[in-house]
């Protein structure tokens, strides 16, 4: 691990500034030794992901608030973690030098650290002709899995442009991937690829059709497609999916997702002041089953997940009726797609839970958000804690409402949150000074990497409960290896005293024949209709308590306990 340079730039903390050789890591993550636990502590005065060991206390009778994990109530499995690779993005990344633009991307997208070995003469010694292997450490990331990409261009863009300009190309003869797309975001997303140890999720959103597909003859406005569903316009933006698709694959990148288009909400509204394309629900839902659905599925990318809405949650669950109650459309979305920027005005549970309960074949994905975008708070603000806080609040309410993943806007902007070509200004994870060529990790870098870099792709959530009430975020989940993460956020000036223990574990272990370690003997579990073919050997309902203080104004904190073959069980208590 390696500690975090903090500058203060005048907010309530501090960023941590990143060059060409030297960034911030919380390294490698590996399982405490049986009865311990390993903590990774983020707070408002310094901490970034700070590492900390300690000991189970088994039988702890301390008091206090509890937290109570059930593993018999499982929800939704995680999706992944990331951001937008916009062309803004893209820009302020290439604006590094190629040691710092390596360093960024492994900051996001490496999980673990690397380790290289390189010879050099300068340590050869003068007596023989040995040289000595020097060791070069590049920290590990935070695991970013998913990666937003906008189709053509978008407000953070400093130009506008769509694929198909030519008008009257219905065939898309002319249609051509932008420079931006083959200079820049392409071989970045090559390279975030190379740095990732698991395939990167790719998720395409446009903003716009051709002005020449349109109501309005413009990008920007109040506009939307000509004609009706089914129609050659509707058609065409279908095909243009298609080979948006077939471009990128070309430069081996394949998309796990398309959404139908970014806020269709934004392109009803009168002088909309950036690209847009307005559909309602209906229009979606029509658009979907004659234009897209069978576009996707007649393709060489059938497997491509179609997420629908793409906008604010606020507007569920009367989009999602609209257009999942009809089965012509049903058939070929997968998903519904998110975004924060209205989460304050409408509980999660009207929304996002609703949906979910009508619904519950269909995932529900955040596909959008960033600080700085209110006119109240806008823009940059280098070292800000509340951001961090608004973050991980978001993240874990949407998480605890059945949503699989979450996705930050821009991966990087410059000082004043930019360029956008309509100067709609606002805040990233990540902050360039290309000047001084160095990178600034914001306070919300390490909101996102408290989540992504311990839920796995897999990692499903689970119940937890407290003995009383609490006014702590929390979240639990099982990860693929076995592992549990619990996370709280304290946002709160005062210290919480936390007993962590009474794991609901499953009634017993089963095992084909091998001793699971020591436990309580136990006969049939109430739920077994009959004994299970494999044979019953031992189990454990009581697996230690652990005591902690949550210091005030504190990011999430996790939990990992690991069930070993010999049933000991080690503990990642991440405060």
């Amino acid at each position: 691990a390696s500690k975090c340079i903090g500058r203060d730039f005048g907010q309530d903390s501090v960023v941590c500034e990143c060059n060409s050789t030297y960034c911030d890591s919380v390294g490698s993550i590996t399982l405490p030794p049986v009865g311990q636990f390993s903590s990774f502590l983020s707070s408002m005065s310094g901490s970034r992901l700070e590492a900390s060991q300690g000991r189970v206390q088994v039988n702890s009778t301390a008091e206090g608030l509890r937290f109570t994990i059930d593993l018999h109530q499982k929800y939704q499995k995680i999706r992944g973690f990331g951001g937008a690779m916009t062309d803004a993005a893209a820009i302020n990344i290439l604006s590094l030098s190629p040691a710092t633009q390596d360093q960024l991307l492994r900051q996001y997208f490496s999980a673990e650290g690397t380790t290289l070995k390189k010879k050099t003469a300068s340590l050869c010694t003068l007596t023989t002709s040995h040289c000595v292997d020097i060791c070069v450490i590049h920290p590990s990331g935070i695991g970013y899995t998913v990666v937003r990409v906008p189709m053509a261009s978008c407000d953070f863009s400093t130009r506008l442009y769509t694929y198909a300009d030519t008008p009257g190309d219905y065939n898309l003869d002319h249609f051509a991937l932008a420079p931006e797309d083959v200079n820049m975001k392409i071989p970045l997303l090559q390279r975030a690829q190379a740095a990732s140890p698991r395939p990167l999720s790719l998720m395409a959103s446009a903003w716009s059709a051709p002005a020449w597909m349109k109501t309005n003859g413009a990008l920007t406005g109040k506009g939307s497609l000509k004609g009706q569903p089914g129609g050659k316009e509707h058609k065409t933006w279908a095909h243009y999916y298609i080979r948006f698709l077939e471009e990128y694959a070309k430069h081996n990148l394949s998309f796990w997702a398309l959404t139908t288009g970014n806020e269709p909400t934004a392109g009803m509204m009168t002088n909309y002041s950036f690209q847009a394309l307005g559909f309602t629900p209906r229009e979606q839902r029509d658009w979907v089953s004659l234009d897209l659905g069978p576009a996707v599925h007649a393709s060489a990318f059938p497997d491509t997940h179609i997420l629908i809405l793409d906008d604010n949650r606020l507007l569920l669950p009367y989009w999602a009726k609209i257009v999942l109650n009809d089965v012509h459309a049903g058939r070929y979305i997968h998903g519904v797609a998110v975004h924060w920027y209205m989460d304050g005005f409408v509980p999660a549970e009207m929304t996002l839970g609703i949906t979910h309960h009508l619904y519950p074949e269909y995932y529900l994905f955040g596909t959008e958000a960033c600080a700085g975008f209110s006119p109240l708070d806008p823009g940059v603000k280098l070292g800000s804690w509340q951001r961090a806080e608004q973050y991980a609040h978001d993240i874990i309410e949407d998480l605890n409402h059945y949503v699989v993943g979450w996705t930050d806007w821009n991966l990087a902007l410059d000082r004043i949150g930019g360029p956008n070509w309509v100067k709609n200004y606002v805040d990233s994870a990540v902050i360039v000074d290309a000047q001084r060529d160095v990178f600034y990790k914001q306070p919300t870098f390490y909101s996102l990497a408290h989540f992504s870099k311990f839920l796995w792709e897999g990692s499903r959530r689970v119940g937890v409960s407290s003995n009383q009430k609490t006014d702590l975020g929390y979240s639990a989940f099982v990860r693929p290896d076995g592992s549990v993460v619990l996370i709280v956020l304290n946002r709160y000036r005062n210290c919480f005293h936390v007993l962590v223990g009474r794991f609901q574990v499953p009634a017993c272990f089963y095992s084909a024949g091998r001793r699971l370690g020591s436990g309580l003997r136990c006969g049939t579990p109430p739920w077994a209709t009959s004994p299970p073919p494999l044979r019953l050997i031992r189990c454990s309902r009581l697996l230690g308590k652990h005591t902690d203080c949550w210091p005030p104004r504190n990011r999430p904190t996790f939990l990992i306990i690991k069930a070993a073959n010999t049933f000991k069980w080690n503990y990642d208590l991440l405060h």
